[in-house]
C-alpha cells in the first residue's frame, strides 16, 4: 500500500494510492473545491478506467459513508461520550451564520470543540465564528445529543 502526492499548478492537487491488492485509485482535489477519482489498470497505472467527478458535499457524503466516524465513541467512567466530525454542507440553514445561532449546547448538550476548515484549524470556537460551507464540526456529547446536533445542522 502507498500514497503520493502530486502538485497540479493550476488545478489543485492529485492524490495517488495503491491498495494492497494493487489497484490504483486516484483523487484529483481542484482548487474550487470539486473532487475527481480516477480508477486505474492494474497491469497499465495509466489508463484510467473510470472516472467519478464529486462535488465538495459528495465527496464529504462519500468520505462519511467511508469512514462514519473519524474518531471512535470513547468510554469515560461508565458514561459514552462521542466525538464526532459533522459537516456542514450547502443546505444547511446556518451557512453564513453564527456558531452561537444553532443553540447547540443548549439544544442539545453537545459541545462543538473545533471547526476544521479547508486551510484551517479553530479549536475552542466562540459563539461569533461564522460558520462555511465545507467546515466540519467536531462536536463532543452523548450519542443522543450529537446525532440531534447533526440533525439541526443538516436542517433537519
Amino acid at each position: 500500500m502507498g500514497t503520493r502526492r502530486t502538485p497540479l499548478p493550476g488545478v489543485g492537487t492529485q492524490y495517488d494510492f495503491t491498495t494492497e491488492a494493487g489497484q490504483h485509485i486516484s483523487v484529483v482535489v481542484h482548487n474550487d473545491g470539486r473532487r475527481f477519482l480516477g480508477f486505474y489498470r492494474a497491469d497499465d497505472p495509466d489508463t484510467c478506467e473510470a472516472s467519478v467527478p464529486l462535488t465538495p458535499d459528495e465527496a464529504t457524503a462519500l468520505a462519511h459513508l467511508i469512514d462514519q466516524a473519524p474518531i471512535d465513541a470513547i468510554r469515560t467512567d461508565g458514561l459514552d461520550l462521542v466525538t464526532e466530525h459533522i459537516p456542514v454542507n450547502s443546505r444547511s440553514p446556518y451557512v453564513g451564520r453564527l456558531l452561537g445561532d444553532t443553540r447547540a449546547r443548549t439544544r442539545t448538550g453537545a459541545s462543538i470543540v473545533a471547526v476544521l476548515r479547508r486551510t484551517s484549524v479553530h479549536p475552542s470556537p466562540g459563539p461569533d465564528f461564522r460558520l462555511a460551507v465545507g467546515d466540519t464540526l467536531v462536536a463532543v456529547g452523548t450519542r443522543e445529543g450529537v446525532d440531534a446536533l447533526s440533525a439541526i445542522v443538516a436542517g433537519g
